[in-house]
């Protein structure tokens, strides 16, 4: 009969308990996080006390008015159940200064109870509310194309990274019997919001073209007119579409509001920006953006590329807080822009990383590029 030795089992169960606690616990992680709740907390603090309020006033509030205004915030971030729990929980603490015996005795573990009952819930819950963003991820991520198209004459590269768990930029390359469309959006705002948004506005491109194939000036008009429909609706969106007709050594061009395209001639060994007029989507009628928006016709002959991006690349902060900025994407334009479309994505990529460095984009970074071979 072999003895199982209960002595190593409970130390090598402590390490793993261990292990699995510290786990993700480095300097630069840690350094990151602390600041940014720490950010987090004053912001909370200053829309709770009503500092704006003071700077408006010129007066200082009392510190009992701050003090009151602090938990009554925090309060109404809970429900019902949970704010009497706390406010009972509190007045315990409170009360426990004032008292003796054996009230003072039952007050502070039964108030240490009910906040540590209030925080594992509140745990339990965001637990929760996490795993049904991670299932909205899954969704968001299995509804974008994939990150590379080859056609004959044609090759489509594809980068997205999120700021949060789940994004509010669209990149989507449609193919139909006549050529394929590239368009590369971003919705105002960032989180839940903007990735539902986003969907919605993939669904509505997809509705669009399959059923009239319209020119990016066109397809820009239609979706403008459900962008506005809402009266409510304060989302805008930017956006910039591109068609490549089949067999064709051109294509067009239409931008709304969004960062302009860096295109690369090989002819003439040059990089240029397709600047051009546009309202952003929902940001006026579309009478007016007929009239303002313009679209353009871009010789595409072999050797040429085109990059699309949204401006969380171009705003990506360093250390240092400087901005990436549009002229590094010329640079590696100005170099790379003649080879295939993968290798321009993956030098706009490792440009961006050694940039950046340790910090992490602010907001969600895309950029598509288009290589005829």
């Amino acid at each position: 009969m072999s003895l199982k030795n209960e002595a190593q089992s409970a130390i090598h169960n402590t390490k793993s308990f261990y292990k699995e606690y510290v786990s993700g616990m480095n300097r630069e992680r840690l350094g990151r996080e602390l600041q940014a709740d720490s950010k987090r907390l004053k912001e909370l603090y200053k829309e709770a006390t009503g500092e704006n309020e003071e700077e408006k006033l010129g007066r200082k509030l009392p510190i009992h008015l701050k003090i009151l205004r602090l938990f009554s915030s925090l309060g109404q971030r809970l429900n019902p159940t949970r704010r009497l729990i706390f406010g009972v929980s509190i007045l315990g603490f409170i009360f426990y200064h004032f008292t003796s015996g054996v009230i003072a005795d039952l007050l502070l573990p039964l108030s240490f109870a009910g906040l540590l009952m209030l925080l594992m819930v509140e745990l339990l819950e965001k637990s929760d509310v996490k795993r049904e963003i991670d299932l909205a991820r899954e969704i968001q991520l299995s509804l974008l194309p994939g990150s590379e198209l080859k056609k004959k004459n044609l090759e489509i590269n594809s980068f997205a990274n999120t700021a949060s768990e789940v994004g509010g930029d669209y990149v989507d390359m449609i193919e139909t019997t006549e050529g394929v469309y590239v368009i590369i959006a971003d919705v105002s705002g960032k989180g839940l919001t903007a990735a539902l948004y986003m969907v919605r506005m993939q669904a509505l491109v997809h509705l669009l073209i399959e059923k009239s194939q319209p020119s990016p000036k066109q397809l820009f008009l239609e979706l403008n007119n459900y962008v506005k429909s809402g009266s409510r609706d304060k989302t805008f969106v930017t956006a910039c579409a591109a068609f490549f007709p089949k067999n064709k050594e051109y294509f067009t061009v239409a931008r709304a509001g969004h960062n302009s395209p860096i295109y690369f001639n090989k002819e003439k060994d040059s990089t240029f920006e397709l600047r051009s007029e546009g309202f952003a989507l929902g940001m006026t009628t579309t009478d007016q953006m007929k009239e303002h928006l313009v679209e353009k016709k871009i010789r595409f002959e072999p050797g040429d590329s085109v990059l699309f991006y949204t401006d969380g690349l171009t705003e990506a902060r360093n250390g240092l807080g400087e901005e990436y900025g549009v002229d590094r994407l010329n640079s590696i334009m100005d170099i790379y822009g003649s080879l295939h479309a993968k290798t321009i994505i993956r030098k706009v990529q490792s440009s961006l990383e050694a940039f950046i460095g340790q910090e992490s984009p602010q907001d969600d970074v895309t950029f598509t590029c288009v290589h005829r071979p």
